[in-house]
């Protein structure tokens, strides 16, 4: 008969259970890892330094006490106590730095490494070579962007022959930007001959795109009055008193970085130009 305190393979039973420490009496309780997060108060294992976390060197904690005491100590395994438990100390992961937004020189968001796109039929075309480079400064990033070729006019005064050899239609829309256009002038009496619904003409109330450089910009107060009859930009270098109009348009143009170097009346309408060349076909 069996004893009934073996088991079946004969070897003596343990009447008070398996020795739950049996096979682990070397086995070290695990050490929770901690962030040492600036202000976490914690105690040094060995020599029983109080103090909050103020910084780092290298591989140590810089711990500052009440009295701000400031002592250094190494970021070893189960050095520290936090609120009597052993713990080991790390350097909190730095947080992932967000990607920085580019913006252009119009204000909007840059897409990057956008190529540029193939050229639309739509085109926007504005008065001189001065207005398409001031266009080109603030807005060459989205026009490129959204494939829209600025060209330059030599005036507006054959403009409604020009809409009409452009011959305009919802794939291939044109916006017109026009110094002075103010009522009564008589740029605005020949946009009124433009009534093609594929043709939008804006403009801005200065009389070259010059002024629409904010003048403290290039270091005036405002820019000078020219009588009626004598022609502008002539007028403005003489009272100036710069002999070379070549030479006072590369200091305006090299004034001017962004949106916020022009006039409200120019931004809004060249906005305007380009939000009607990019619309979607009818």
């Amino acid at each position: 008969m069996r004893s009934p305190f073996r088991r079946r393979d004969d070897r003596p039973a343990d009447r008070y259970g398996t020795d739950v420490l049996a096979g682990d009496r070397n086995r070290r309780p695990k050490v929770p890892v901690v962030d040492a997060e600036p202000g976490l108060v914690v105690e040094d294992a060995d020599g029983g330094f109080c103090g909050a976390v103020v910084g780092f060197e290298a591989d140590a904690v810089v711990l500052a006490d009440r009295h701000d005491k400031r002592r250094l100590f190494p970021l070893v395994p189960g050095g520290f106590l936090v609120d009597g438990r052993v713990v080991t100390l790390r350097r909190p992961a730095r947080p992932a730095t967000p990607a920085v937004r580019r913006l252009t020189a119009s204000g909007s968001i840059a897409v990057p490494d956008s190529p540029a796109k193939v050229a639309r039929a739509s085109r926007i075309w504005v008065e001189g070579i001065h207005d398409a480079a001031l266009v080109e400064r603030i807005w060459g990033d989205d026009l490129r962007v959204e494939g829209v070729v600025v060209e330059p006019l030599s005036g507006v005064d054959d403009l409604v022959g020009a809409v009409a050899q452009f011959e305009p239609g919802p794939e291939r829309r044109l916006g017109v930007l026009v110094d002075h256009l103010v009522a009564g002038s008589k740029e605005s009496r020949i946009v009124a001959q433009v009534t093609s619904p594929y043709v939008l003409v804006t403009g801005h109330p200065y009389v070259d795109v010059w002024q629409a450089v904010k003048p403290a910009k290039i270091g005036i107060r405002a820019w000078p009055e020219v009588p009626k009859g004598q022609p502008w930009k002539e007028g403005v270098c003489a009272a100036l008193g710069v002999s070379d109009p070549g030479a006072l348009w590369r200091r305006i143009l090299g004034s001017v970085r962004d949106y916020r170097d022009v006039e409200a009346p120019l931004l809004g309408a060249v906005e305007h130009l380009i939000d009607f060349v990019t619309a979607p076909a009818d």
